[in-house]
């Protein structure tokens, strides 16, 4: 009911703001909520259309790997903790195998592997949910929660886009427009520790107990390992590694996959056919989904109602008497939240208008590095399974947003204020 109301809310609050705009004579408000209606739809429809191939290749590929048994090795990997997190996922379950190659390209950046793998492992974890119909289950909403919190070693684009708006800007070689990803991994380590134990207290799960702690700081032993070594590297050398490692990672299990699949004597090449031909299915199915929530978006910037909230927190902070120079970075965090694309372009403004070496370019650059876009992530996963009553995925969620912004404001003073 939660994403209800504020789906809800969007369209009320927004059109009651385009009322009060025409009346102090905005002649074009009602024009402009209208056409953000228009090109949101036609957004959502794209992007799920666009999501169907990749969707096909990702899951026919992950239909050679569970022939070839390659899926079950990955979950009988991931057993120790996923045994902690999801206790009503059974051992070697295909939700599993998913779920970890999952989580494995969203820490390597990889996007485009990351979400079909995701939806997979969703549609896997549907199998098991035994809530009423229509309904998230513990596992989803974990599952869910932990790719919102938008876990990544290296934020490529962000580094790339710095790079170039460096050089418009005049800055030499100098300039390490890489000097952001150790920031941003903390960032997004402390907001997805903030959703995990968010969710852990609602689902009562004993993660505090000595052996669930021990697992968990097992599973975190890799990644920080990897970031031990790439902390030794110049930035530009780091940036270039994590991005090999992403990629090649990614073609290994690939390659995995297709010479265990031949060991076995299993037809991948059917195998493969059988997989893609859910892919068109899937994408097709989140299209309303994302429709909805993009659609209720598009309202709420076009009407001005994140202008307005923005000069609102200006008001409270500058009140208390706080210092303000992180709130022209603000709107990236706002923003984010409910598009990825919109912050994206508020983050290119404050890097182009401050300065990329600025507090502000930098707190910017942290804020889309290390944050997802959760309606999104909500609307899509969700939706390829027909989940209406998110429960308490939404809140979860919206609390790891919270702790990644203000960790990020605050990592950003620490360093360079």
């Amino acid at each position: 009911m939660a994403l209800n109301r504020i789906w809800s809310a969007f369209f009320l609050v927004a059109f009651a703001t385009a009322c009060w705009r025409w009346w102090q004579g905005d002649a074009q408000i009602f024009q402009a909520l209208m056409t953000a209606s228009f090109d949101s739809a036609r957004a959502g429809f794209e992007i799920s259309l666009g999501l169907a191939g990749v969707m096909a290749l990702w899951l026919g590929l992950m239909r050679v790997g569970e022939q070839a048994g390659m899926v079950q090795l990955l979950a009988r990997l991931a057993q120790p903790l996923f045994r902690r997190l999801f206790p009503g996922v059974p051992a070697d379950h295909p939700a599993q195998g998913a779920m970890t190659m999952n989580l494995s390209a969203n820490l390597l950046g990889l996007d485009n592997a990351a979400t079909p793998l995701g939806l997979t492992a969703m549609r896997e974890l549907q199998t098991l949910n035994r809530e009423s119909e229509g309904t998230a289950s513990n596992a989803q909403i974990m599952f869910v929660v932990m790719n919102t919190a938008g876990l990544t070693l290296i934020p490529t684009s962000v580094i790339a886009i710095r790079q170039s708006v460096a050089l418009r800007q005049g800055l030499g070689a100098g300039f390490n427009a890489a000097d952001i990803f150790l920031p941003t991994l903390l960032v997004t380590l402390a907001g997805l520790l903030a959703g995990v134990l968010a969710v852990a207290v609602r689902q009562r799960l004993p993660l505090w107990r000595p052996r669930a702690l021990l697992t968990l700081a097992a599973a975190a032993g890799l990644p920080l390992a990897l970031v031990a070594f790439l902390a030794r590297l110049p930035a530009d050398q780091a940036a270039l590694w994590a991005g090999t490692v992403g990629a090649a990672s990614i073609l290994a299990v690939i390659v995995l996959f297709v010479v265990a699949a031949a060991w076995r004597r299993v037809n991948a090449y059917d195998a493969f056919i059988d997989g893609a031909r859910q892919g068109f299915g899937v994408a097709v199915d989140i299209v309303p989904y994302l429709v909805a929530i993009l659609v209720a978006i598009g309202w709420f910037r076009a009407a001005g109602c994140m202008d307005m909230l923005l000069d609102a927190l200006r008001l409270v902070v500058t009140a208390l008497g706080l210092n303000t120079d992180f709130l022209p970075a603000l709107p990236v965090g706002l923003m984010k939240v409910l598009s990825g694309a919109g912050a994206r372009g508020l983050m290119i403004d404050v890097l182009q208008t401050h300065g990329v070496e600025s507090f502000a370019g930098r707190l910017a650059a942290i804020i889309q590095g290390s944050t997802e876009t959760t309606f999104y992530v909500l609307a899509v996963y969700f939706g390829s399974v027909g989940v209406k009553h998110t429960r308490h995925a939404l809140a979860c969620a919206l609390w790891a947003d919270l702790v990644g912004l203000v960790a990020a404001v605050a990592l950003a003073y620490v360093l360079w204020h």
